[in-house]
């Protein structure tokens, strides 16, 4: 059995689709899986266990035609491995136009109705309602394969080389970690730095013994410093420091975050870390850290959620500056507090 599984990106997606890949292989170990990716994003894939191999989309270098005949020889690739399933979880009209050209025995793909994907698709996988988390919405193509969807599984297994990797760079204590993710694709997600700044005074003072590994890409960098001066003798500027493995190991050394609806959020939830996650025009129960609504905290107004990247309230960003830091705090206290 040979299965292509396409999700392209961003960070969170393909994080959040990761247990459609462990459930096939658990279920179906003797198939090979490949996995279409942005080439941005390989490294998440790289040597995982799972997986036969990591086919790269170059989606800027594909954008110009000069570089269309190495994408001819990608998709021809594709088509000579003779694939019995093709999966799209991406749904878009690019990714089912891909899935279509690998020439599978049987395509399946999700039902989004902004794009005109489901045309490719021999199988299509509705998602049961709005609010169903995107999480829920891939492993629905499961059952549809004959597959059962669990969750017994491991999301994203342990790498050791990198944590040797991350212990020779930082050589971090054995304190309390926090992780803290101040940025975010989208400006309207982006809780106020000032506000991450003063949560992180109060925890430092009320928890002593606690250090936080301040997350984000190198755009994310000032806003880190920003944090870090409230607290110096307790934060790690890791902005634009780590590579995407590291990253994830360090979520994994944390015992809880503080986060924007961004895509590490999907990395902390599926290690099993209380996630907070602090939201503003985008809707949790789609798209939150999965399986931890209750963790959530959102101020609600009437345009809340706009699923928009432009506010166009009366009070811009109102839904993210009127959660203060001391709410957030509030949450975070409790989830400490159960962690000991």
């Amino acid at each position: 059995m040979k299965i292509l599984i396409l999700k392209p990106s961003s960070l969170g997606d393909v994080v959040q689709a990761l247990p459609v890949l462990r459930l096939l292989k658990q279920h179906l170990p003797e198939s090979q899986i490949d996995w279409w990716i942005d080439s941005r994003l390989a490294s998440l894939l790289e040597g995982d266990p799972d997986l036969n191999q990591v086919v790269r989309f170059e989606r800027q270098r594909w954008a110009s035609p000069m570089h269309w005949p190495e994408m001819f020889r990608s998709i021809a690739a594709l088509r000579a491995r003779q694939y019995d399933w093709v999966i799209d979880l991406q749904g878009l009209i690019r990714s089912g136009l891909f899935a279509w050209l690998a020439n599978g025995k049987l395509l399946v793909g999700l039902d989004e109705p902004r794009e005109g994907a489901r045309g490719f698709y021999d199988i299509i996988t509705p998602r049961a309602s709005f609010h169903t988390h995107a999480v829920d919405w891939y492993l629905a193509v499961l059952p549809r394969l004959g597959v059962p969807a669990h969750n017994n599984f491991t999301w994203l297994p342990e790498r050791a080389e990198v944590i040797r990797a991350i212990n020779a760079k930082w050589n971090p204590t054995q304190a309390r970690w926090i992780a803290l993710q101040p940025g975010a694709r989208w400006e309207n997600k982006r809780w106020p730095a000032e506000h991450f700044a003063e949560l992180t005074r109060r925890l430092a003072v009320e928890y002593t013994d606690a250090r936080f590994a301040v997350m984000g890409g190198k755009d994310d960098h000032n806003l880190a410093e920003q944090i870090c001066h409230s607290a110096p003798d307790h934060c790690l500027n890791l902005a634009g420091q780590t590579s995407l493995p590291e990253m994830i190991e360090w979520l994994r050394r944390c015992d809880l975050m503080v986060t924007n609806d961004t895509g590490p959020m999907h990395v902390a939830a599926a290690l099993g870390k209380p996630v907070i996650g602090v939201f503003g025009p985008t809707e949790p129960r789609r798209t939150g850290p999965y399986g931890q609504a209750q963790r959530v905290v959102q101020h609600q107004l009437p345009c809340v959620p706009c699923l928009s990247s432009r506010c166009t309230w009366p009070r811009p960003m109102e839904c993210l500056t009127a959660i203060t830091p001391a709410m957030v705090l509030e949450t975070v206290g409790r989830e400490l507090r159960k962690i000991g």
